[in-house]
């Protein structure tokens, strides 16, 4: 029996070699994809032929909790089902009951062999998404950082409306983050002055001139007959050495509406998305809402945009700029869509006139009426 710690994709050379009967991995979602696919080729060399042996069985087993909906390990499980592989899915040891409370479940594997109370305990101080995670063992994701937007709330902030379309007679407002990772979200008003996130377009390793034609073919597929207007970070209206065309001007060539916003100061575009994400509209919902074919930039506001924990001893401390991943520009490219249609500017001016939520407006309208 070998044990081997498999942490990074460059210790894929481990695994080089290696004659095995069968393979036990570990929580398996830790484990890279290509040591994985390795390691699918080493199990059922040992005892080898030539031996005059063979083994009876030969494959590979794993367990984990489940992992996000991005990871490599829920695309094999949910879309792709490879032959020959088997996906089991346990019970967790927490369940929702029919009020949406997490309660512990009674029928969890291996209880009599845990300390008292312990999934009760484990969810004391947790966050929804960290419970449904570690302890419901459901689909979801767990920040590694100090996100960005800490007070998005998936449970409360992202919802399937199944039945929702854009109406045609509203434009759609789209935000662009540029540079070689451009991204564009789409967003649209409501009729109670709140806002949907509800598509994102989003492209790796790509410059303007390629990323616009591509964008300019996906409206038309997706939503011909609407109208849009775009914002985009100032910065994308500067000129550059190598061209005199700048991002803003070559979306604009495509046909794409897109005008650079009044400022890129973290602060005022960090409010455009913090102001809606507190308030609540005139139907009760938070006035941001993102919607699950978005799903970069949820993951994004649920914590992949981060502020990376320094690796200190002591009191948790993070650095001061946010992590660039990829998270971070479809999320940014939502705050300069908000920031362009007016979010957010009153907390930065300091003046007091923010939205009221639904109890305040009730109350104003009974002063009015005495």
């Amino acid at each position: 029996m070998i044990f081997v710690a498999f942490d990074r994709p460059d210790h894929v050379k481990k695994a080089r070699g290696l004659q095995l009967t069968g393979v036990w991995l570990n929580e398996m979602k830790e484990i890279p994809k290509p040591v994985v696919d390795l390691l699918d080729l080493r199990h059922g060399r040992y005892p080898s032929k030539k031996e005059g042996v063979v083994c009876t069985w030969h494959g590979m087993l794993g367990d984990t909790n489940a992992p996000d909906e991005d990871h490599w390990l829920y695309t094999l499980a949910e879309e792709d089902h490879p032959k020959d592989w088997a996906f089991f899915h346990q019970p967790g040891g927490v369940v929702k009951d029919e009020n949406g409370e997490w309660q512990v479940n009674p029928y969890a594997e291996n209880a009599d062999n845990l300390p008292v109370n312990y999934y009760l305990r484990g969810m004391q101080g947790k966050s929804e998404d960290w419970i449904k995670v570690n302890l419901g063992n459901e689909y979801g994701f767990v920040s590694d950082g100090k996100p960005v937007h800490p007070r998005y709330i998936d449970s409360t902030h992202c919802i399937n409306l199944a039945s929702w379309v854009p109406a045609k007679q509203v434009p759609i407002i789209l935000g662009f983050d540029f540079g070689r990772t451009p991204a564009c979200a789409f967003l649209q008003k409501t009729s109670t002055g709140g806002w949907i996130c509800f598509d994102e377009f989003i492209c790796e390793n790509m410059s303007a001139l390629t990323f616009a034609p591509e964008l300019a073919k996906y409206l038309k597929t997706e939503y011909f007959g609407h109208t849009f207007r775009g914002w985009g970070d100032p910065s994308g209206d500067a000129g550059n050495q190598s061209t005199d065309r700048t991002p803003i001007q070559i979306i604009r060539a495509v046909g794409i509406p897109c005008s650079p916003t009044g400022s890129n100061k973290s602060l005022l575009r960090r409010a455009a998305v913090e102001v809606p994400l507190t308030e609540v509209g005139m139907d009760g919902r938070a006035r941001l809402i993102i919607l699950p074919k978005a799903k970069t930039i949820r993951k994004g506001l649920a914590g992949g945009f981060c502020y990376k924990r320094v690796l200190v001893s002591g009191e948790p401390r993070y650095h001061d700029e946010p992590d660039k991943n990829s998270y971070s520009h479809p999320v940014e490219a939502l705050e300069y869509g908000l920031q362009g249609e007016g979010e957010g500017r009153q907390v930065v001016a300091g003046k007091n006139t923010r939205r009221p939520t639904v109890k305040t407006a009730m109350k104003t309208k009974r002063k009015q009426r005495r």
